[in-house]
């Protein structure tokens, strides 16, 4: 509990002593039930609770925008005062305000449950000074290329490569998971991550505002910002919602009166006022102005302590209503760690084949690339390689030697109209020509992830009726992966920029549509897509910009636990709506035809506020099980399959 609560609840526990007392004075008749004496008295108790809300509804009075709660518990309670009902006036005012320090204090928690995830912004780095000392400065003036230590138990303050010493370091802050990993010299880390054993130095790559922890924290902050539709429609209704009432409790104060009196009967003016000041306390929209968001707040706080982090409510709403899951294999599916596993009918060696390979393939950074260096072993001298062509989803063309070299997929040999042998091995098939002549091709190889399949019943099991599987192999290749993972459909064949054409065809047919890639080449696909997922994004920062939703980890059953979250988050948002919104109706005909006190009034507004907060923080906690992603650890890597890259 904060000061600003604590304050509040001082003051509740003065109110509610201070009008025991009176009503102890009133019961033992040392203090009339009305007139001026026992008004002041009351008045007492009244102000102290309620003295704030007061100067906000005036407040609101004098800048154009009185309709508010405020106004509402004002007038209700001024009026209450007015007819002699000064205890009920006073016991509104202190029950609204357990009412607003209860869901302050839930908003809190909720933060809280986000701020615990997000305590990853360093507050220092230590650099060395000019006498060589260690001078501790703030992140945010360090240059890019300044060495830094990060001393045992202290956070990386910034992203860069270890150029001195060896450690352990534990990104939980990042991944949502405390999984400890070695590093060492050489090593990549990424701010947010905590240094467990040796100190290190290391070498900064980025400014602290363009590390991953700074890029994260904007994130958060900035998911507040971007309302769910069902969120904006509840602030327009209240804008619209609290005039209305205003003038409906008016009308109810005044028009029967007036047609009662043109009937020849008493006017009964006290107690129709009494109605309508207990219609506006029913009426407050308090429950579903402040339950609403905080279901949101707490929803994506729920998937951010997971490692999951949705940009905003608009995207948990939308992440709830998807029924169709497209994912880009490599990156996602399969691990995206590429091995040459055999090379066929070239009449060159092994060895040769695979040199004018990775030298083509040599100013390349793909994934197929790296395996193909990887293999040669050696550093790659770029002075043997000229007149580089990069021939987008094929592959490369280039001079190494002097001799034209062509590598790629398929679709290259036909478009350089070089003769090619098929592989019936499962696997990425590189092909390679030498000076228009066709010698061999390289077989790459990749591990399916080893809770893919997992991954695939678990969206199943949320009624997921349609995952599709988007990839460059060839069908062959692709089909066997999507029936081992047991995917609904898988579309092989792939280039690119058909990726986005496919998931265009599947707009609008079975609900929202999410594509979920790693982030590198899927900017566009994502962007197009109803929800674009991006995971195993950790320290890429295409990804986090280009995807709504971000799964630092690299495991694919984090796509079943987003839908999972949201989905139970905008169960708990209707839940709120339809709740209060019956009660409030119940309680506002009750109130209108004079079957409501005062007392019901305050439940309406107050007990139904308090019961849809304690409903909206449950969305705190997505009931997933821990065990899941335990038991997806311990599988056994699945079989090597094809994978998708550039060329295929």
């Amino acid at each position: 509990m904060n000061k600003k609560q604590k304050k509040v609840l001082i003051r509740i526990i003065i109110t509610a002593v201070l009008l025991v007392a009176l009503k102890l004075l009133i019961e033992f008749s040392v203090l009339p039930e009305t007139g001026i004496p026992t008004l002041c008295m009351y008045l007492i108790p009244y102000v102290v609770i309620g003295y704030d809300i007061i100067k906000k509804a005036f407040k609101g009075i004098i800048h154009g925008r009185p309709f508010d709660e405020n106004f509402l518990m004002t007038v209700a309670t001024i009026g209450a005062i007015a007819t002699g009902e000064y205890s009920e006036s006073a016991a509104v005012m202190l029950f609204y305000q357990i009412g607003e320090l209860f869901q302050s204090y839930a908003v809190g928690k909720s933060r809280k449950s986000i701020s615990t995830l997000m305590d990853i912004r360093p507050d220092y780095a230590w650099i060395d000074g000019e006498n060589g000392e260690q001078v501790q400065v703030d992140p945010s003036t360090v240059e890019v290329g300044t060495v830094i230590t990060v001393r045992p138990g202290e956070r990386v303050p910034i992203d860069g490569v270890i150029v001195g010493g060896a450690s352990t370091v534990d990104t939980v802050a990042l991944t949502g998971e405390s999984v400890p990993s070695r590093v060492g010299e050489g090593d990549n880390v990424l701010s947010g991550c905590i240094n467990l054993s040796g100190a290190l130095k290391i070498k900064t790559e980025k400014q602290f505002s363009e590390s991953t922890a700074s890029k994260i924290l904007e994130l958060a902050a900035d998911a507040g910002a971007k309302k769910s539709r069902s969120e904006a429609f509840i602030s327009r209704f209240a804008r619209i919602y609290t005039p209305c009432i205003c003038i409906g409790a008016l009308a109810l104060a005044v028009l029967p009166p007036v047609i009662r009196l043109l009937m020849g009967m008493s006017g009964d003016w006290s107690s129709w006022i009494y109605r309508a000041l207990t219609f506006l306390v029913i009426s407050c929209p308090c429950a579903l102005v402040i339950s609403i968001p905080l279901t949101f707040f707490a929803g994506i706080g729920s998937a951010g302590k997971s490692g999951i982090l949705v940009k905003g409510s608009g995207y948990m709403e939308m992440l709830s209503r998807v029924r169709t899951v497209a994912f880009d294999k490599t990156g996602t599916m399969t691990k995206g760690v590429f091995e040459v596993a055999g090379v066929h009918h070239s009449p060159l060696s092994s060895g040769q084949l695979i040199e004018y390979a990775a030298l083509a393939e040599g100013y390349s950074g793909h994934p197929i690339s790296r395996s193909l260096q990887k293999a040669y072993g050696k550093k790659v001298d770029n002075s043997r390689i000229s007149d580089v062509t990069e021939h987008g989803g094929k592959g490369i063309t280039a001079l190494v030697d002097g001799a034209r070299v062509a590598v790629g997929n398929d679709k290259l040999m036909r478009e350089l109209g070089i003769e090619y042998l098929e592989c019936h091995h499962t696997g990425t098939v590189v092909h390679v020509a030498l000076e228009g002549e066709y010698a061999g091709h390289i077989l790459i190889k990749d591990v399916i992830k080893p809770d893919a399949k997992e991954a695939i019943a678990d969206l199943h099991a949320l009624g997921i009726t349609d995952t599709v599987m988007l990839s460059g192999d060839r069908d062959e290749t692709a089909k066997k992966v999507g029936a081992e993972l047991g995917i609904d459909r898988t579309i092989g064949s792939l280039m690119p920029a058909d990726k986005v054409g496919v998931v265009e065809n599947m707009l609008g047919k079975n609900g929202a549509v999410a594509f979920v890639g790693d982030g590198i080449n899927d900017a566009p696909v994502l962007a197009r897509a109803d929800v674009g997922i991006a995971m195993g994004a950790l320290g890429s920062d295409a990804a986090i910009e280009a995807a709504d939703v971000v799964i630092m980890n690299d495991s694919p059953r984090g796509i079943a636990r987003a839908i999972r979250i949201s989905r139970k988050c905008m169960r708990i948002v209707y839940e709120n709506i339809t709740f209060a919104i019956a009660v409030k109706l119940i309680c506002l005909v009750l109130g209108a035809t004079g079957h409501a006190d005062m007392w019901l009034a305050v439940f309406a507004d107050v007990g139904v506020m308090v019961i849809a907060v304690l409903n909206a923080i449950r969305a705190l906690h997505d009931g997933w099980h821990a065990e899941n992603h335990a038991a997806a650890a311990s599988d056994t890597a699945a079989p090597d399959i094809g994978t998708e890259a550039r060329h295929v």
